[in-house]
């Protein structure tokens, strides 16, 4: 992928990729009478990526193969999917990637087995992409025997009422840490997500997922500064903290940014604070752009790097988080 990895979608792989949390999340997030028909404690992660090459930048990749409680080999494949933003066409790109998995089955002479699709979403906005994939069609109703049709499953994380918010601790922080991301209350909840970390610090692994939870806070957060991560963290464990805040402080996303003005005022140089302040600008829009347009929006990255005003680079920075199509964006600048 060009530009920055989006770092909603490597926070999501990097938990749901553990079988644990998959299996807490499949028992806390789908639907009750699905949990019962399964065997959660059986799901393995499928290796195989079943995703085409133009897919790979907006899909997570992750699906799941769980025994069903009747026995017999019999089984179903859950399909993770995450959005932090509304996508219409989800459901056309979750039946490819559905149909790939079919092959692959067909291939392994298994048979045909059900697939559950599963979009875990957490922006602001109201999620209005359509749920079935015939909904995407324009049919005449005597058409609609004739047209293959197919529900997903919506997790929307960012709607749900907090006491709804369900699972074991690393499910219940990851979820929280997903619902909050994007609001301007994230500092209030910081304390409570830090504290949780103690606990998810004795699982196997714990010290790793704790460093990755941390990692996505710096990188995402656009409302929390360093300095309240790095109290919020050496509170809650002050020793690790210690340890994990440097590396953190490394990969904060605003660094080039304020780096490139500090060196510019201690070294009197107008030059240094004047290219320092467009590495940063330029670091942040192209995660701007991936994170609010997907891939499509870093296909305008080339245009923006010919731009060497950093005022017009300030104002395209401001802009994508008000405007609504890459049309708006580029008025900003032609």
């Amino acid at each position: 992928m060009t530009g920055v990895p989006n770092p909603h979608d490597q926070f999501f792989k990097a938990v749901l990729s553990r079988r644990d949390a998959a299996r807490a999340f499949i028992a806390a997030y789908l639907p009750e009478p699905l949990v019962a028909l399964l065997d959660v404690q059986s799901a393995e992660l499928e290796k195989d990526s079943f995703i085409e090459e133009e897919l790979r930048e907006s899909f997570s990749d992750l699906v799941y193969r769980v025994n069903t409680k009747a026995g017999r080999g019999l089984c179903v494949y859950v399909l993770f999917e995450h959005k932090s933003f509304p996508e219409r066409l989800v459901a056309f790109h979750l039946l490819r990637y559905m149909v790939r998995l079919w092959e692959h089955m067909l291939k392994q002479g298994v048979g045909l087995r059900p697939i559950l699709p599963v979009v875990v979403y957490h922006g602001l906005e109201s999620w209005s992409a359509p749920r079935t994939f015939s909904e995407l069609l324009d049919v005449d109703a005597s058409l609609e025997p004739y047209v293959p049709d197919y529900r997903y499953l919506l997790a929307d994380l960012s709607h749900a009422p907090e006491p709804d918010i369900h699972g074991d601790h690393l499910v219940r922080v990851f979820t929280l840490v997903l619902k909050h991301i994007f609001r301007d209350d994230l500092p209030d909840r910081l304390p409570e997500i830090s504290m949780a970390l103690r606990d998810i610090m004795v699982l196997e692994g714990g010290p790793g997922l704790v460093y990755t939870i941390l990692r996505y806070l710096s990188l995402a957060a656009h409302n929390l500064t360093r300095d309240e991560l790095k109290r919020a963290v050496e509170t809650a464990l002050p020793r690790e903290g210690e340890k994990i805040m440097p590396t953190i402080a490394q990969e904060w996303i605003a660094q080039g940014r304020q780096e490139g003005r500090q060196e510019g005022r201690q070294e009197g140089r107008q030059e240094g604070w004047r290219e320092g302040r467009q590495d940063g600008l330029m670091k942040s829009i192209s995660l701007g752009l991936e994170l609010k347009f997907g891939a499509e929006g870093l296909r305008i990255l080339p245009e923006i790097r010919k731009i060497t005003d950093a005022d017009v680079l300030e104002a395209i920075y401001e802009g994508i988080k008000t405007v609504s199509t890459l049309l708006e964006l580029r008025r900003i600048y032609e």
